[in-house]
């Protein structure tokens, strides 16, 4: 089955989709990568979804035009996706939408909101679409995230010693795909160093490019440590966060009252916050390998924070075992999508903590109808790339 994966993330710097042709071998779910793009929101919508989360106020005037949008932009990428991709032969899209509030209270996840409505992906692509993957393990008492953790395990379980996988978004998490598998959110990623970045520099950059701030800054230890003392990094699994917490009136408050620091200073510091937190939970897990993907791998001083910080645990990129680290979730979505078609869970309940694993999303059909494909007798227990042709 061709099936395309599209992914937001909490950044909002891109739709990327990701093609894929899935197969079941035996127990083997079998991918082989047909190719990624990403296409960055227009400037005006970008501005919109900004300017509406949290901790800003919105209107349901607001949401409505704000998922009718994202879910046109949504379907663009996807009839792009499977014209370039995939001949325009695509059978599938599985859409994770646009995140825009995640509802954690006490440590308990109530509800999860994703938008970029379907209708128009379906409606554009012609195929079937799959979204609404998070709220169907919130409903069985999970987190909703990371929902990646199950292509995580059946990806890596089976590697030496303890392999970790690590997203680096603008929240980063983990999946320990090892013994009884555990994934959650480790706390910001890109989250705090691109909100530093646009209100530091007037709005003239959205990120911190190659790092280059950083690499001119030195840490301000007395900033580190404060934002260290955040309760969120003490809180045992599963656990999820969002821009909900890590925003920029969070960030001003941790500057509240110290004396000013140069812009670089500030995102040095936030760069190093990133790689101490994602650090000790590697460590926590008794992690032996890491495996890191999303736009946090592009930043080359993350990076080198982040191996100085995990030491003697090793550090690979997700493309050195196939899987680009900027399509990675894509492809990964992709994978649930297929799951979901074939009437098969797409959770792994140690790693969102829900009471049971589920059969995630809903069904969109397209205008060719609906037809689903039968069932396989079980699932897969593997999840094996194959070389893109």
């Amino acid at each position: 089955m061709r099936v395309i994966g599209l992914m937001s993330g909490t950044s909002l710097d891109a739709i990327d989709a990701a093609a894929a042709d899935l197969t079941l071998d035996g127990d083997a779910l079998v991918l082989t990568p047909l190719g990624s793009l990403s296409v960055p929101y227009s400037d005006e919508l970008g501005k919109a979804l900004a300017a509406a989360l949290p901790p800003a106020a919105t209107t349901m005037e607001d949401v409505c035009r704000l998922d009718t949008r994202v879910g046109q932009e949504f379907a663009a990428v996807a009839v792009r996706a499977d014209r370039e991709l995939c001949g325009g032969r695509a059978e599938l899209i599985a859409s994770h939408g646009q995140t825009v509030f995640h509802w954690v209270e006490g440590g308990r996840v109530h509800g999860t909101l994703q938008i970029g409505e379907p209708a128009w992906i379906a409606e554009a692509a012609g195929c079937p679409a799959v979204s609404g993957f998070r709220t169907r393990d919130v409903a069985a008492g999970g987190q909703g995230a990371p929902l990646v953790s199950i292509v995580d395990v059946l990806w890596l379980r089976g590697r030496p010693g303890v392999p970790v996988a690590l997203n680096l978004g603008g929240i980063a998490n983990i999946t320990v795909a090892a013994g009884d598998p555990v994934a959650f959110d480790t706390g910001p990623a890109n989250a705090l160093i691109d909100a530093a970045v646009r209100d530091l520099t007037g709005g003239r950059r959205d990120f911190d490019a190659d790092g280059a701030l950083a690499a001119r800054g030195h840490v301000d230890q007395p900033l580190l440590e404060r934002l260290l003392d955040e309760p969120y990094y003490a809180r045992p699994a599963p656990k999820t966060t969002g821009k909900e917490l890590f925003h920029l009136p969070y960030l001003r408050a941790a500057l509240a009252g110290r004396p000013l620091l140069p812009v670089e200073d500030v995102v040095a510091t936030l760069t190093r916050l990133t790689a101490r937190t994602v650090a000790d939970a590697v460590r926590s897990v008794g992690a032996t390998e890491v495996v890191a993907s999303g736009g946090g791998t592009r930043n080359p001083v993350l990076m080198a924070m982040l191996r100085t910080e995990l030491d003697d645990i090793g550090l690979l990129a997700s493309g050195d075992l196939g899987l680009p680290p900027d399509a990675k979730e894509a492809y990964a979505f992709a994978v649930l999508g297929y799951l979901t078609v074939h009437g098969l869970p797409g959770t792994v309940p140690t790693c969102t903590g829900a009471r049971h694993a589920t059969v995630l999303g809903s069904l969109t059909p397209g205008r060719r109808g609906l037809r689903l494909p039968e069932a396989p007798r079980t699932a897969p227990a593997v999840l094996r790339i194959a070389p893109r042709p």
